[in-house]
């Protein structure tokens, strides 16, 4: 089975790359996708700092590519936007597609212990294999200049997985993240079947419980969240992260933003000001 990843789609963007890949993880015990945006280059040894944005329930690799504009900023800034898969596909496992909140496409950036999911294990993959894949395969990328945002679901990936791995990630940003998933409906679900019933292993992967766990967060953390999105009141919880930064000290600029829902309408706004919040801390090192 190949490794190695293989390109399957190509596309110009304002002067770079969209480009699609696919490889077997042998993490996930599957193959996976993911896109890769390639800023222009100024010269051929030219190596740029990653961004990656993990997406949220139901997505593939390929919606934040359609659908965010971000390319334009990270043309200009000269950051390539790494945007991997939600969850392991094509497994078969019994009741993986059967619910839009747990299974294919909803694999919450975790390792399940949980033995009927336990190629489910996207935070390994993410954290591990992924940026070695990169590394090894794509000499335009500098892959130890990296900072990670995400949306619902995968805004929770980006805030937990930065939080547990600030030598690795210089920043973090998310929209509407599932701030708080061991006190809501989309969290409870998941962790219960991906990890189990005990409630201090759900902690690990829930940003409310990390930041007091790993405080010492050096730059600012930026949230976007719609006053009109629907999920805010039951199942993102920025408020309790918010009141956890606050008591732990941690730097966090939380922006509710008036008539903007959950959608990639929102996104699509305000994406560029992630954008610049990053290639600012990459551009520190």
């Amino acid at each position: 089975m190949e490794t190695k990843p293989t390109e399957i789609s190509s596309g110009k963007m304002f002067g770079g790359y969209n480009k699609r890949f696919k490889h077997f993880s042998p993490t996930l015990g599957c193959s996976m996708n993911f896109h890769i945006y390639f800023p222009p280059s100024p010269s051929p040894s030219h190596k740029f700092p990653v961004l990656y944005w993990l997406s949220g329930l139901t997505c593939t690799d390929e919606n934040f590519i359609f659908k965010s504009g971000a390319q334009r900023a990270a043309a200009a800034e000269g950051i390539a936007l790494i945007a991997p898969d939600t969850s392991p596909r094509g497994l078969n496992v019994e009741g993986e597609a059967d619910s839009w909140d747990l299974g294919v496409g909803a694999g919450f950036y975790v390792n399940a212990t949980q033995e009927k999911w336990k190629n489910w294990r996207m935070y390994d993959y993410i954290v591990k294999e992924l940026p070695n894949l990169l590394s090894d395969n794509f000499p335009q990328l500098e892959t130890s200049k990296a900072s990670i945002f995400g949306h619902s679901m995968g805004g929770h990936g980006a805030l937990t997985i930065f939080l547990k791995n600030q030598d690795k990630y210089k920043s973090v940003s998310a929209f509407a993240p599932i701030a708080n998933p061991i006190n809501c409906p989309w969290g409870q679900k998941a962790f219960t079947n991906y990890l189990g019933d005990k409630k201090s292993d759900w902690e690990e992967y829930d940003a409310t419980c990390l930041v007091t766990k790993f405080p010492n967060v050096s730059s600012s953390i930026l949230i976007d969240q719609g006053e009109d999105d629907k999920f805010l009141p039951d199942q993102l919880l920025p408020h309790k992260f918010e009141e956890a930064c606050r008591k732990a000290n941690v730097p966090l600029l939380l922006r509710f933003q008036p008539g903007y829902d959950h959608l990639y309408y929102f996104i699509a706004t305000f994406i560029d000001d992630h954008i610049q919040h990053h290639a600012q801390a990459l551009s520190l090192i």
